[in-house]
């Protein structure tokens, strides 16, 4: 209580007022939350709280107590740090494990210092698992959060092979957490679940309802113009983009910086202590727009974004949903910046299904079409010129019309 107090939280979120009575009673639970709803404190204060309960006490070292299973590096590292905020009265101790950094460092911390609660992507956790650095036998509580990530991933094999390694769901307490509970989804918990308590989020709540939903009708030619202008417009602001492709990320960040944008990438290439580097650079202000794919994007847990831009929109509704939760967070004011292009518009009537409203495409203002300013000098400053609108060339006065016409 003393450390939720230190966090400012005052009342529960739906999800925590839903969840927390069956979590802390120690039921199976299924939870259907996006993120930014605060599911995590769900989890993490059952945990912290049965354990303190329990006269079981700490069972060694690489011998954790509780396992929370989550899709990407990101998303490990900040339920690690949220779990150590929590949990900043209590002796437990909680440690993340995940791939990307010093292999040997890591394990040595778990042989030699104890773990109540080991937060851990799959692959690396199996790792482990195989080498015998960790030891499940006395793990009493899992915790495998995304599980629809986890499926579009290709990670429930991995899950199978550690729930294998954990005592039987009988003499454990499961609890799995999803912004989309399929029908796979709830296969899965009928195999590692006891007769689950189920709760769920309204709809018209897991869609945001603090967030200024903006959808630009544009060409696929303009979507860099208004990006560029609304960066500018909102200087001082965190804002964060979201692409499809890793490649399209890749350009457009590029393209940002040419521009004289400070910016950095989030993909799945980006080596995991430069991930870990710009995602706190971004929490911190030092970076003023992130780049990012939706699987890098999973991770971002940052309070104070501004604005979510859809560069491009995504393939799938539940995504747009994950996306725009980036920003309006705990019932903070946020926009989310959609562009309905040639291609963006045809995903748009999926959307506006899955999310139960209409969206209304508006024409951007023009000084959101200025055209944007084209590369830097060598010295890496932005210029300051702007190119005016193109103008047309007359029939034969290039040089190549020229030559056409002597031949």
């Amino acid at each position: 209580m003393h450390a939720i107090a230190d966090l400012t939280f005052e009342y529960c979120s739906p999800i925590q007022a839903l969840a927390l009575p069956a979590a802390l009673e120690g039921k199976d639970l299924i939870g259907k939350a996006n993120t930014g709803t605060g599911k995590s404190a769900v989890f993490l204060i059952s945990v912290f709280t049965r354990l303190l309960a329990s006269e079981t006490g700490n069972t060694g070292n690489g011998r954790p107590q509780a396992l929370i299973i989550a899709p990407t590096r990101e998303l490990v590292v900040q339920i690690a740090q949220d779990g150590r905020d929590l949990a900043k009265y209590t002796p437990l101790r909680i440690v993340p494990v995940f791939g990307g950094i010093d292999y040997r460092a890591q394990m040595q911390e778990l042989q030699e210092k104890r773990c109540d609660v080991v937060v851990a992507t799959p692959g690396r956790l199996l790792d482990y698992l195989g080498k015998n650095v960790l030891r499940l036998d006395d793990c009493r509580i899992m915790v495998i959060d995304e599980a629809d990530r986890m499926l579009d991933m290709g990670f429930i094999p991995d899950v199978r092979r550690i729930i294998h390694r954990i005592p039987e769901k009988t003499r454990r307490q499961t609890m799995l957490f999803s912004a989309t509970v399929t029908e796979e989804v709830r296969r899965l918990a009928s195999q590692w679940c006891v007769e689950p308590v189920q709760v769920e989020i309204e709809q018209e709540k897991v869609t945001a309802e603090s967030v200024d939903q903006i959808v630009y009708l544009v060409t696929t030619a303009e979507k860099y113009d208004v990006l560029y202008n609304l960066v500018q417009k909102k200087a001082g602001e965190r804002i964060l983009v979201f692409t499809n492709q890793k490649n399209e990320a890749n350009r457009l960040n590029d393209r940002l910086k040419r521009s004289g944008i400070n910016c950095s990438l989030l993909t799945g290439d980006v080596p995991q202590q430069q991930r870990s580097k710009r995602l706190e650079n971004f929490r911190e202000g030092q970076t003023q727009v992130l780049v990012a794919t939706d699987v890098a994007g999973r991770g971002i847990h940052v309070d104070g974004i501004s604005h979510v831009v859809n560069y491009t929109l995504p393939y799938e509704p539940e995504d747009y949903v994950h996306r725009i939760g980036r920003t309006g967070r705990a019932g903070a004011a946020g926009t989310s910046v959609s562009f309905a292009c040639e291609e963006g518009s045809f995903y748009l009537p999926q959307i506006e299904e899955y999310i139960g409203r209409k969206l209304e495409c508006i024409v951007p203002d023009e000084d959101l079409l200025v055209p944007a300013p084209k590369g830097v000098k060598a010295e890496g400053q932005p210029e300051v010129r702007r190119e005016g609108p193109k103008k047309r060339r007359r029939p034969g006065s290039g040089s190549r019309d020229a030559e056409r016409r002597r031949r």
